[in-house]
Parts: C-alpha cells; sequence; structure tokens
C-alpha cells in the first residue's frame, strides 16, 4: 500500500475553489455539498472516473474542515497484497508481529486529528471491507494480534472509480460498508460532461505549467478551444493536463491542435484511444522530470 501524508495540508498548493468545481450545474452542487461537510466528521464516499479529481475534492474537503490543521493521509488500496494491507491500515501490537515496513500505529492512527483518504476503495479485499464497515459503525478499531481497542480520531474519505451502486452485485464494494455514506455519497462529473469549464481549465492549467517550467504562457486559438472542447477526454482533466504541459513545453500549439484534429477524427477504436493518452501522459512525465 503506498501511503502519501502531508501535515499541515496547507503545505500543498491546492487550485481554487473556482478551478475545482467551474460553472457547470453538477459541479456548483457538488460544492454545496462538500461546504455541509466541512463542519462534521461524517465519512465521505468520492466516486468517478479515473482523472475527474477524487483527490483533489478530499484534499479541499480536508482543507477548509475542522480537522485542517491534522495530517491528510492517501492511502493507495491497489498497491499491496490483500495478505499484508491489514496491518498496514489498523498497526500492529509489536514488531514480532509485522511482517512490512509500516508503522505500529498504522496510518489509522496516524490520521489523528486529520482525514484519511482511502484511494479505490474497491480494491480492498472484501474481509478488509467488512472490518472497515465494522470501524465505522462501532467508532473504534484494534491493532492486529493485540485485544486492545481505540477510537477513530480521523475522518475517513472513499474514493472509488467503480460504480457503488453496483458493488454488492460486483463484488467490489461491500454492502454494508456503503451504509454510513447516506448523507456524503457524491459522484464527480467526468470533462465530457463539464465542457463549458474547459476554457478556464486550460487558462489555470497553462499558468500552473508555465510557472512550474519557467516558460512564458500561451495563448490558445479559438480554434484550438474549438477541438478541445470536442473531444471526448477519456482521461478527464487529468488528459486535459497533459495537453496543457506539451502545450507549454513545446510551444507548438497548432502542430499539437492539428495532431489531436487528426485523433478526434480517426479515434474510434477505445483500446487505441486508452493506448495513445496513457503513451500521452507517460511522455509528458518524462519531460517534466527532466525539465
Amino acid at each position: 500500500m503506498s501511503i502519501e501524508a502531508t501535515q499541515p495540508v496547507q503545505g500543498i498548493e491546492l487550485p481554487s475553489a473556482e478551478f475545482i468545481f467551474g460553472i457547470t450545474a453538477g459541479m456548483r452542487g457538488i460544492r454545496e455539498r462538500i461546504e455541509r461537510a466541512f463542519h462534521d466528521d461524517l465519512p465521505v464516499l468520492i466516486e468517478g472516473e479515473s482523472g475527474t479529481g477524487k483527490e483533489v475534492i478530499g484534499r479541499f474537503l480536508h482543507r477548509y474542515s475542522r480537522r485542517s490543521e491534522g495530517p491528510f493521509l492517501n492511502l493507495n488500496c491497489a498497491a499491496s497484497p490483500a495478505s499484508l494491507l491489514e496491518s498496514e491500515i489498523y498497526g500492529y501490537e509489536n514488531d514480532a508481529t509485522a511482517r512490512v515496513q509500516a508503522t505500529p500505529r498504522g496510518p489509522i492512527g496516524l490520521a489523528s486529528g486529520g482525514t484519511l483518504f482511502f484511494d479505490e476503495i474497491g480494491d480492498l479485499d472484501l474481509s478488509l471491507q467488512r472490518r472497515l464497515a465494522e470501524t465505522l459503525a462501532s467508532g473504534r478499531y484494534g491493532l492486529c494480534a493485540s485485544s486492545e481497542y481505540r477510537a477513530v480520531d480521523a475522518r475517513l474519505v472513499f474514493a472509488s472509480s467503480a460504480d457503488a451502486k453496483a458493488g454488492p452485485q460486483n463484488h467490489r464494494l461491500f454492502e454494508k460498508l456503503l451504509q454510513p455514506f447516506a448523507h456524503y455519497h457524491l459522484r464527480l462529473l467526468p470533462l465530457r460532461e463539464r465542457k463549458q469549464d474547459i476554457p478556464n481549465l486550460c487558462e489555470y492549467l497553462l499558468g500552473k505549467f508555465a510557472h512550474e517550467f519557467g516558460r512564458s504562457v500561451p495563448v490558445l486559438s479559438s480554434n484550438a478551444l474549438e477541438v478541445f472542447q470536442k473531444w471526448k477526454w477519456p482521461g478527464n482533466i487529468r488528459e486535459l493536463e497533459n495537453w496543457m504541459a506539451r502545450i507549454v513545453i513545446f510551444g507548438a500549439e497548432e502542430a499539437i491542435g492539428l495532431q489531436f484534429n487528426r485523433q478526434l477524427v480517426t479515434w474510434q477504436d477505445p483500446v487505441m484511444r486508452r493506448q495513445a493518452v496513457s503513451g500521452q501522459m507517460d511522455h509528458v512525465r518524462r519531460l517534466r522530470r527532466h525539465s
């Protein structure tokens, strides 16, 4: 399991609320529900396709909640074998019981006073999902190989790219795990359903990458924006980020726009589309490492 810890979260640069939520009615509704969640510690379930910004929403919730001075821990539920995850999540009583590089407290203990974000909760083994359901119901958790129970002092936020309502049928999400999310169950819109936000998203991302790479901020032509608004965006905002980074790095909007336009016409095969998007992202990551 990959664990990323941040304390305090103010040290992480977050986009403005205007960038995160945009002007699309559906996203404004999500913002209203998130703002209601600032004032309590009830668990939150965030659904959305890959690249729609689930972690950004989780960090936004943490920053403006009453736990904002505490840590924000991000747990990638798909990064470790199921046989090792229990001790990684809950911690263990002593070194003799540990076979993994984890702290005795576990992330649930380490996140005390803050927020614990479970990324891709649907990838957890069902037995662990059941244990999490018990933790949510009781507000307590026990260390592995220990009879000691402790109170949970962290807000739990769960993210999934699967459809939670279909979870009990396809065994990706355990039914009882969903019950505590009745008040805060959010589904983020894919970028293809919020295309009116694309111009502002492009403007923000071009400025962000220009600052990051020490370049001037490019100005997109109306033709390029038109092409971007026609695209289906299978990789969502993450895919848009990679296109904006390429434009800043290469300074050749016309060439990239023509390439994009050809893809718009010819990419009918979903497998080819996924492969191309993945290749774009890998290429930009390499450029960013060496910039």
